[in-house]
């Protein structure tokens, strides 16, 4: 069976909790599909979030990878179109605050994904699930890790769906900070919803 390694974050900044974390823990090896789900929680951490998630690639092999983040203040899922080759924003979990670093010594400006994103779009969309495609994923930690991904992807030369995919905040974390949310549960079903949207390309 196919293995898609399946990430998400640890909480961070003031969000004392991150819905990407339970949709880990909750779809750690389960099979959706055609695929058996892999997931691992990443540090929300400019210098090791990337590089944790490269070698999750290594180990895993995965013919897939999607990669999840909280976008606390958005109202829909959204795929990244594309991930810019910087570092930039507010301080991570161990304290350090990057300025306009590179992610990588004379890598690419930017990656677009290659996850089929208008595809993914219409089948949550069929779900009645909101949804749109973002063209910018910031310059904080989820961009870092979806730009070291596309990046090994291509240095691999692997031919594999890579992306990364924002979500709103959950009503658990909008009860602490006035946010548009959605259940847990609807999160979860907008994960599985993508996943089986690439079983069947």
């Amino acid at each position: 069976m196919k293995k898609l390694l399946l990430t998400g974050f640890v909480a961070f900044l003031d969000n004392p909790i991150n819905p990407t974390e339970k949709i880990v823990e909750e779809l750690d090896g389960g099979v959706i599909d055609s695929y058996k789900i892999v997931a691992r929680k990443l540090p929300v951490d400019f210098m090791t979030a990337g590089k944790q998630l490269i070698t999750h690639m290594e180990e895993v092999k995965p013919e897939a990878v999607i990669a999840l983040g909280l976008a606390a203040g958005r109202s829909a899922i959204t795929p990244e179109r594309i991930a810019i080759n910087c570092n930039d924003g507010l301080k991570d979990n161990p304290g350090y605050q990057p300025h306009g670093e590179k992610i990588v010594t004379g890598g690419a400006d930017g990656y677009f994904s290659t996850l089929p994103l208008h595809k993914i779009i219409d089948a949550l969309h069929d779900e009645k699930l909101p949804a749109h495609i973002s063209n910018t994923a910031g310059t904080y930690v989820c961009n870092n890790v979806m730009y070291h991904a596309l990046h090994f992807a291509q240095k691999q030369a692997l031919s594999i769906p890579v992306g990364f995919i924002h979500l709103p905040a959950s009503h658990e974390l909008a009860l602490k900070k006035q946010l548009p949310s959605w259940s847990q549960s609807d999160l979860t079903r907008a994960v599985k919803t993508i996943i089986s949207t690439l079983s069947r390309i």
